[in-house]
């Protein structure tokens, strides 16, 4: 003779599963690691913005050195050294958020919760 309560345990193992289901399907990877990803994007972008001012800058010198334009050299090649770390800090940015977007598109929005008005 069946117990009658086998419909509720079955019930309770099919409520389980679902929850199982739900936190596995909410739940982020554990290996994301994206705070360590953005402090790593960051650091490319101000090492190419530093670097092509520093670049610049030593150009600049070594044309003052060659041609014997003492100020204008240098103020050239910073300004020309500012124009490309600008530049390469707008592409390496552009691709960063090319990278995001696509990371982003291979992964579910979470549904939404309805807001609760009261009226």
């Amino acid at each position: 003779m069946p117990c009658p309560d086998d419909p509720r345990h079955e019930a309770l193992g099919r409520l389980d599963e679902r929850a199982k289901a739900l936190v596995a399907r909410t739940q982020r990877p554990a290996g994301g690691h994206a705070g360590e990803q953005a402090v790593s994007q960051a650091y490319r972008i101000i090492a190419e913005l530093v670097g092509g001012v520093l670049i610049g800058l030593a150009a600049g010198f070594l044309f003052d050195r060659v041609a014997h334009t003492t100020p204008w050299g240098l103020i050239g090649g910073v300004l020309l050294g500012f124009a490309l770390s600008i530049y390469m800090a707008r592409r390496t940015a552009n691709r960063l958020m090319a990278l995001a977007k696509q990371e982003q598109a291979g992964r579910p929005m979470p549904p939404s919760v309805p807001d609760d008005e009261e009226e």
